[in-house]
Formats: structure tokens, C-alpha cells, sequence
């Protein structure tokens, strides 16, 4: 049967079918059938043939006309004159949407709206928007261990209000991917920034930890902080009021991009292209939970200006950049490339606190990085050994296709966290022994929404770490007292769980490629 023009109808399907569903896009007619895409909640998406029965719920179809007949007012016409704006562009294949796709239609208009407020050419601009004196001429830097978003934030900020930007640290391959398909060159490493200049201001983006502040740069220097994240206890301290603007957003290339619009900036391609991407990677083509409307604001207004014809494509192959560099990298480099310290105040004793490193490990490959297991958890007790702050070190491996993850746990003090924010049975793997352990997380995929609240609820309803481990701490570290004559470091986090530490230095290995691999040597 000859395929007949979309028409655009909104349908209201009863709860009981299937669940909740959203309001939709565009509908096919095939033959006399009419054909309705329906879009489920947040995480999944079908399509569904809608019988004349189930249509009538809400609307009449009056099939009998010729194939350009307008179909007939629907119910609903206020919510169609909202909606009805993005629906009429072509959608990017005969398929059900992706939520990418859905959350890009949806705000197709909000979209319109803020590029609207974008200049078409670059020009002076005399005015004064609260910031740019502060940041102009400043250094725009991420946290260490960069990622995407302080790579594209970094050099957004940096346009917007007037200065440049650095990296803390070196790029992973996705970044590096961005970087290419959008071509923007590698910011400078901040060293060499604050070696030219070492009292030049410095303006956080993504983070404002000192945990995870690149440690030449110093707080006297700090004259703003962009970022999207929770205060926690460990915030960087300056001397004087400085620029900030944090938000409940998913992403902080999300605030960046929203600032070119509202202070009417002009925005480089390349550089909203970079934005675009980082928002992509930040909210897991905007299917993370800490996905907010901005965020999918922000995208349908990149998608526009940019002229995407296929977000997904662009998402898909990024994406796989990610999980490309996964299955190359280094045990010390997967539990190390995004890894973040917080601290949580005991419940029992304020004087008390207990410090958590956090590593994840996004992959669209997840099976492939869980394989790699025995050679994580080493590693993941080498970060606790080495540092003595450090209670507990955890990873969750997260599946960006089936938004469900995966958490490894290298010890006793770990698998009481896990279960106390959690909650679940560890499970051991058949003929492993007790120190290769994991805990399903079904539909938890985000350490700033989902992991990290569940540990503060844990340790503020009074967790702590087991009795008996406490104390077979306070053991070892007797008797090592003994053996060393008083050199206790690193055995604090010691226990039978700990009995497989990954030890050796940590060098550059470029005997595989220029660039090198970060790699533990064997003692």
C-alpha cells in the first residue's frame, strides 16, 4: 500500500493497556490503519497499531478522504497548540523516537525559542551581564581526571565571558572524539597557565571540590565556580565573594549554552557543537535521571542551530568513542578515570566522618568491563591503601543501553555500605572467592542522583563500618607498628578482604602508543 502523508494527532491511550503513557508524535497512516506512535514514561519507548475502538477514546480518524485531508479538531486543541509547533518538522526515520528524540520534539518550540535570542553573526558587545567583569581575562578549568562536560564547558565559559581555557588533566577518548568531529583544539593544561601568569583568576566549571581541584592552582586564585553539583563538606574556601552559579541541572554545559542565549552572545558552532555533545554525555542521551527540561531545552536548541539531522547517530557514535577507549584502558586508569571522594558525617558521632571514593565506568559494552573484575578489584584496594583517608573505595559499572548497573566491591566495609544504602545480596561469582563480589543496582545509572544520596541516607540513619573489621584493623596496624618501628602508612585499611592489593609504581608506559598508558609495574 502506498505510504500516505504523516497526520499529527494526540492520543490519550487508556492506563490500562500498557501504563502510563506521554503524549506523541507524529502518526503514519498504513493502508486505512492508522498507525500511532506512543511514547512510554522516562526509559523505555513503543509503538502501537490503535485500533478504531481504542482511537475513539478520544478522537474520530475519517479515513474515507483523500490522503491531504486535514483530520478533523482534535479534543484536545489548547495542548495541540502548545505542542504542535515542533511536530512539524520531519522526524529522523521511520522508527519508534528514542527518548533523545521524544525530549527533542517535545521542546522543538523551547528550542525556538531560545535560539531566537542567539545573534546570527559575532559582534561587540558593550553590555554588562552580572559575571562577565568578574570572569573576563580568567582561566576557565575542570576538575581533575576530566572529563567531557569540564572539557566543554571550559572552552564555552571561556567565549562566553571573555577568557581562556585549560584542562586539569589529560582527555579521554570521547572527549578527543568531540573534539575532532566539532574541531576545536585541546585547551592548554592549567600548569602552564599559572606558569605564565601565576596570579592570573581562575574560574571553576564542573566541580567545587577540593578533592578534585588540580592542585596548582591555588583558592586564592578561584574567582568563580560553574558547576551542577551537590555542596558537600569539602568545598573549596576563598578569601573573598566570588562569581557563582551552580544549578540543579544535568549538565554544566547546559548552563553555558543557556547563558549565550539569554545574555544574546553570539555562539560558534563548533564550540555549541562541543556543548551538544557534552549535555549528550552527561544525562546519557538525556535518559539519566538528573536529566531536567533545561537540559532538553538546551539540546532541541543545539539540534536547530547546529542543523543535526540525526541526534542519535551523533550520540551512537560518541558513545561508542567511550566505550572504544574502555576495552583499552589500564586497570589503574578504569578505576581511576572518574573517581570522586566525599565525605559523610557519622550519624552516631559528629566529630566522625567517613570518606567514600566513587569510580564509574560508562560503557555500552557492560558484560566486557565486568569481565575485567578480577583485575579492578585489585586496583580498587590499592586506592584505599594508598590513601589513608580513604573508608571505602566502590565502582559501579553502568550500562548506558539498559540504564541498570553494576557494583564491585572489594571488601567487608564495602559490602556493609553497598547493602546499608542499597540494599540487595552481594553475589559472588562461581569459584571466586569472597574478595570478587558484586551487587545488582537495577535502574540506578547516575553517582550524583542515584549512588551518592542512598550512602548519605546509609551513614545518616547510623551505619559504620563492621565491629569485627574495625578492630582487625587496630590489629594489623599493632603489630606492623611492631615490624616497622613505627612506619604504619598504608596499613590502616588493611584486612583479609584487602589480602589482593595491586601494588607498584604508577608510570607512563609508551612502549604501545605515543601517547602512553597509565600502568601499574609490578613490585
Amino acid at each position: 500500500t502506498q505510504r500516505k502523508p504523516p497526520i499529527n494527532v494526540i492520543v490519550r491511550v487508556p492506563q490500562a493497556q500498557n501504563g502510563p503513557y506521554r503524549t506523541v508524535s507524529p502518526v503514519s497512516r498504513i493502508g486505512t490503519e492508522p498507525r500511532v506512535r506512543v511514547s512510554h514514561a522516562r526509559g523505555t519507548s513503543a509503538a502501537s497499531d490503535v485500533s478504531h475502538q481504542a482511537a475513539l477514546y478520544c478522537l474520530s480518524f475519517n479515513t474515507s478522504g483523500p490522503p491531504h485531508t486535514p483530520p478533523p479538531p482534535l479534543i484536545n486543541a489548547k495542548t495541540m497548540s502548545n505542542v504542535g509547533e515542533h511536530l512539524k518538522h520531519q522526524t529522523y526515520a521511520a522508527r519508534d523516537e528514542t527518548e533523545l528524540e521524544h525530549a527533542v520534539d517535545v521542546h522543538w518550540a523551547d528550542g525556538q525559542s531560545l535560539l531566537s535570542h542567539l545573534p546570527k553573526k559575532d559582534k561587540t558587545d558593550s553590555s554588562s551581564f552580572f559575571g562577565r567583569d568578574e570572569l573576563a581575562g580568567a582561566v576557565f578549568c575542570g576538575h581533575v581526571m576530566t572529563d567531557l562536560d569540564s572539557i566543554a564547558g571550559a572552552i564555552g565559559a571561556a567565549y562566553l565571558y571573555g577568557g581562556d581555557a585549560a584542562r586539569a588533566s589529560e582527555i579521554n577518548t570521547e572527549t578527543e572524539f568531540a573534539l575532532k568531529e566539532w574541531g576545536c583544539d585541546v585547551p592548554d593544561p592549567i600548569e602552564d597557565a599559572l606558569e605564565k601568569d601565576p596570579s592570573r583568576n581562575v574560574c571553576l566549571v564542573d566541580f567545587q571540590q577540593q578533592s578534585q581541584l588540580n592542585k596548582c592552582i591555588p583558592q586564592a586564585n578561584i574567582v568563580g565556580i560553574i558547576d551542577h553539583h551537590a555542596l558537600q563538606s569539602n568545598t573549596v574556601v576563598t578569601e573573598k565573594p566570588i562569581f557563582v552559579d551552580i544549578r540543579p541541572w544535568g549538565c554544566m554545559s547546559s548552563i553555558i549554552a543557556h547563558g549565550f542565549a539569554v545574555q544574546e552572545k553570539f555562539l560558534p558552532k563548533n564550540v555549541a557543537g562541543m556543548l551538544l555533545s557534552a549535555i549528550l554525555s552527561d544525562t546519557l542521551n538525556l535518559r539519566s535521571p538528573t536529566t531536567t527540561a533545561w537540559d532538553e531545552r538546551i539540546v532541541a536548541m543545539l539540534v536547530q542551530y547546529l542543523g543535526v539531522t540525526d541526534v542519535n547517530a551523533l550520540a551512537a557514535r560518541q558513545f561508542r568513542a567511550k566505550s572504544h577507549s574502555l576495552s583499552l584502558m589500564t586497570p589503574y586508569a578504569l578505576v581511576n578515570g572518574d573517581v570522586k571522594k566525599f565525605k559523610f558525617e557519622s550519624a552516631s558521632c559528629k566529630d566522625k566522618t567517613y570518606t567514600v571514593a566513587y569510580s564509574v565506568v560508562e560503557t555500552t559494552d557492560a558484560p566486557a568491563s565486568l569481565a575485567r573484575a578480577h583485575e579492578l578489584l585489585p586496583e580498587m584496594r590499592a586506592v584505599k591503601a594508598e590513601d589513608a583517608s580513604i573508608d571505602a573505595v566502590l565502582l559501579a559499572v553502568v550500562d548506558i543501553v539498559a540504564l541498570t548497573s553494576t557494583l564491585l566491591v572489594c571488601g567487608r566495609v564495602e559490602a556493609s555500605l553497598a547493602i546499608a544504602a542499597y540494599g540487595g545480596e552481594i553475589q559472588t561469582a562461581a569459584g571466586d572467592d569472597a574478595t570478587s563480589q558484586t551487587l545488582l543496582l537495577p535502574g540506578l545509572v547516575s553517582r550524583k542522583k542515584d549512588f551518592v544520596p542512598a550512602l548519605t541516607k546509609a551513614v545518616s540513619n547510623g551505619w559504620a563500618p563492621p565491629v569485627e573489621v574495625v578492630l582487625e584493623h587496630a590489629n594489623t596496624v599493632s603489630r606492623d607498628f611492631e615490624k616497622r618501628n613505627g612506619d604504619k602508612a598504608g596499613n590502616m585499611k588493611r584486612s583479609r578482604s584487602m589480602a589482593d592489593v595491586a601494588k607498584g609504581n604508577v608510570v607512563v608506559d609508551y612502549s604501545e602508543e605515543p601517547s602512553g598508558k597509565i600502568v601499574r609495574l609490578a613490585s
